[in-house]
C-alpha cells in the first residue's frame, strides 16, 4: 500500500469501530464480545506469523512492555468504549470525549518521548478540536447530555478513562516497542487484553451470546478489518510518525462517524457540522506537516 494512503485508509477503518459495536452490542456484553473478538483475532494472526515467519520478541522485558500495550490500548480502552455505548451514552458523544485523544496525546509526548509540540502544531490541534466539536454539536442534545439523561454517570468515567488509556498506550507503545514485529508483537497485545477481558467476564458478566446473521457479520467486521487490519495501520504509523502527528488523524474519525450516521440512520448534517470538518482537514494538514513536526531524540 502507498504509505500515503495508510492513514486515510486507517482512519475510515477505526471510524467503523462505533457503528460495528452498535450493531453487536445488543447480542452480548462488551467484555464478553471483546472476549470472543481478541480471542480470535489471536487465532488469524498467529496464522499470519506462521506464513511470515515473524520472529518473537527476543527479551522478557519486550514482552512486558508489548502486554502493558496491550492492555492499554486494545482492552481498557476498547473496554470502557463499548461499556459506555451499552450504558446507553450516545456514539456522537462517546466520539466527541475520545476525539480528546490528540491534546492528550500531544502532552504526554513531551514528557515521556521528549518530542516538542510546535507552535503551528499547537494551533492545528486546537483547530481539528473546535471542529470535532461543531461536527458533533448538531447531533448532541446538550441539555441532555449536561444531565446525562438516559445514561449514569458511570458511562462518562468509562469513557475517560478509555481516552486515558488510548493516549498513554499509543505513547507507551512508541516509547518501549517501536521495535517490535507488528504481527508476533500485536499477537503479545492482543494476548494481553484478552485475559484481562475474560477476567472481566468471569466476574462481572455472564458470557452469553445471542447469535444471529447480524452478531457474526459484526464481530467479523471487529476482528478483520478493526483489530487485524487497523490496528496493523496504527502500529506502522506509530512506527513512522511523531506521536502528535499521528494523534492528529483521529480528529477525522468523528467526521466520518457523523457521515456513516447520516447513511445507516438517516441523521442530518447542519451547516455548523460542514464547517466542523473544514476546521477539521485545516487542523489535520498543520499538524501533520513535516515542516510543522519536530522529534527530539532522548
Amino acid at each position: 500500500m502507498n504509505p500515503k494512503l495508510i492513514p486515510w485508509v486507517f482512519v475510515w477503518i477505526w471510524s467503523t469501530g462505533f457503528i460495528a459495536a452498535k450493531y453487536g452490542l445488543p447480542y452480548a456484553e462488551p467484555f464478553t464480545l471483546l472476549s470472543y473478538r481478541f480471542v480470535i483475532t489471536l487465532f488469524f494472526l498467529l496464522l499470519l506469523i506462521i506464513y511470515k515467519k515473524s520472529p518473537w520478541p527476543e527479551s522478557r522485558l519486550d514482552f512486558f512492555h508489548l502486554l502493558i500495550a496491550g492492555v492499554l490500548i486494545h482492552g481498557v480502552y476498547l473496554g470502557g468504549v463499548f461499556q459506555a455505548l451499552k450504558w446507553g451514552m450516545p456514539a456522537g458523544l462517546g466520539a466527541m470525549i475520545i476525539g480528546l485523544q490528540p491534546v492528550g496525546m500531544a502532552l504526554v509526548a513531551g514528557v515521556l518521548l521528549k518530542e516538542e509540540v510546535s507552535k503551528k502544531q499547537w494551533i492545528g490541534l486546537i483547530m481539528g478540536l473546535v471542529g470535532l466539536y461543531l461536527v458533533l454539536f448538531d447531533s448532541l442534545d446538550l441539555t441532555e447530555q449536561i444531565a446525562f439523561d438516559g445514561f449514569p454517570i458511570w458511562a462518562v468515567f468509562a469513557v475517560v478513562i478509555s481516552l486515558f488509556a488510548i493516549s498513554i498506550g499509543t505513547i507507551y507503545q512508541k516509547r518501549f516497542c517501536s521495535n517490535m514485529n507488528l504481527y508476533s508483537g500485536a499477537w503479545v497485545q492482543y494476548f494481553s487484553a484478552s485475559i484481562l477481558c475474560i477476567l472481566i467476564v468471569l466476574f462481572f458478566e455472564n458470557g452469553e451470546v445471542s447469535w444471529s446473521r447480524t452478531f457474526i457479520l459484526a464481530m467479523t467486521w471487529q476482528v478483520l478489518a478493526l483489530s487485524i487490519g487497523a490496528i496493523l495501520l496504527l502500529m506502522t504509523m506509530i512506527k513512522k510518525d511523531a506521536s502528535a502527528s499521528v494523534g492528529s488523524y483521529f480528529y477525522l474519525v468523528a467526521p466520518l462517524v457523523a457521515i456513516q450516521a447520516w447513511f445507516l440512520f438517516e441523521e442530518t448534517i447542519g451547516l455548523s457540522a460542514l464547517a466542523g470538518v473544514v476546521l477539521i482537514s485545516f487542523g489535520v494538514a498543520i499538524t501533520t506537516s513535516k515542516k510543522s513536526i519536530r522529534n527530539l531524540q532522548s
